[in-house]
């Protein structure tokens, strides 16, 4: 018994993928124990899903996968599920958020392309332009990368919510509304969370916020696909997904790949937005294209979508973001700046 390990079971429930996906359990994080006591093993699972037919799916594959385990005679598996509502729908469907009247998804393949940047400069963008329109207050943010919040940073808030009748308020600056694990923790603790835990903190998001009345409500993801995504599809009907890539050939495949996601769960692609498309001279408007070039176009191309728009590489909006003054408050006259306003425009346009 001796060679059998956790790990070389995790190994092993490495080839059982998440129904509908092609990523495995592990990596979605839905292991949430292994015991494994002579030759008796007991696998735990814990997910969030409002369809029955997936714990059924997935004990009857991780059992499939163990029987691989010659030295084991008894093996378990249990299967933990929260239902991402309290209330389903006949049909288990997923629900709108109450008093929000568009939810949009933004996304990236991977990290580093600037994804949180861009949710928070087109949360701003789509606030001024709805400001304009006589309807103040009108947008949210929805902080959703759990380990990495970078939301608070970036809109300049450093304060705790307030909690009035059992609901947490949103923070609020620059008129957009915001909720993020950077505003409950301290700021320098790390999050160390399973799958589980980070799937009932996006759901105290949605149910136990005070959200008010929004026109949109932004939902910065965390990079990739894991179990935060599955977690927001399964409870939130999004009206829509925008996906963030750089133009490098790395980011974009990896994005295809990511974007995918939204389609097998019926969540319809605004477009993909290319991010640090190229540095402009100020001087004499060359551009350098430091990551590749069109990049965004053949994601969005391979998606079958549109090609919202390009922001350019800037060091303004990197200075801007330290300084929690998003580069669309803070320069609104900048390329940069009108490459966000161009996009929230389109966004408008589809929806109102």
């Amino acid at each position: 018994m001796s060679r059998l390990t956790e790990t070389s079971i995790r190994n092993i429930l490495k080839k059982v993928q998440y129904p509908g996906f092609t990523r495995d359990i592990v990596s979605f994080g839905l292991i949430s124990s292994i015991d494994l006591d002579e030759d008796r093993l007991i696998v735990n699972l814990e997910l969030t899903t409002a369809d029955p037919q997936i714990p059924a799916k997935l004990k009857k594959d991780v059992e499939q996968a163990l029987k691989a385990l010659d030295d084991i005679n008894q093996t378990t598996v249990n299967i933990a599920v929260t239902h991402p509502q309290k209330v389903q729908s006949a049909g288990n469907k997923p629900q709108p958020i109450p008093g929000i009247r568009y939810a949009i998804a933004i996304a990236s393949g991977k990290g580093g392309v600037g994804k949180s940047t861009f949710a928070v400069n087109l949360a701003c963008a789509l606030g001024k332009l709805l400001n304009e329109k006589g309807q103040s207050n009108a947008v949210g943010i929805m902080d959703c990368d759990i380990y990495g919040p970078s939301v608070p940073i970036m809109m300049g808030v450093n304060k705790k919510p307030e909690i009035e009748n059992n609901k947490i308020k949103p923070i609020e600056n620059f008129g957009i509304r915001m909720m993020s694990m950077g505003f409950l923790i301290d700021e320098d603790a790390p999050v160390v969370w399973r799958g589980p835990m980070i799937n009932k903190a996006i759901v105290q998001f949605i149910q136990n916020v005070d959200w008010g009345e929004l026109e949109i409500l932004i939902i910065d993801l965390p990079p990739g696909t894991g179990d935060a995504h599955l977690t927001l599809t399964h409870t939130v009907a999004l009206d829509g997904a925008i996906i963030v890539t750089t133009p490098q050939l790395v980011a974009v495949n990896i994005t295809v790949r990511g974007a995918m996601m939204f389609e097998k769960v019926k969540v319809p692609l605004l477009g993909v937005a290319e991010n640090m498309s190229f540095l402009e001279d100020k001087q004499t408007g060359e551009k350098q294209y430091l990551f590749g070039q069109d990049g965004g176009m053949k994601a969005a191309h391979a998606l079958d979508t549109e090609l919202l728009g390009q922001v350019p590489l800037s060091s303004e909006i990197r200075e801007s973001s330290d300084r929690g003054l998003p580069i669309v408050m803070s320069l609104p006259e900048s390329s940069s700046a009108k490459a966000f306003h161009a996009v929230a425009l389109k966004i408008l346009r589809v929806f109102i």
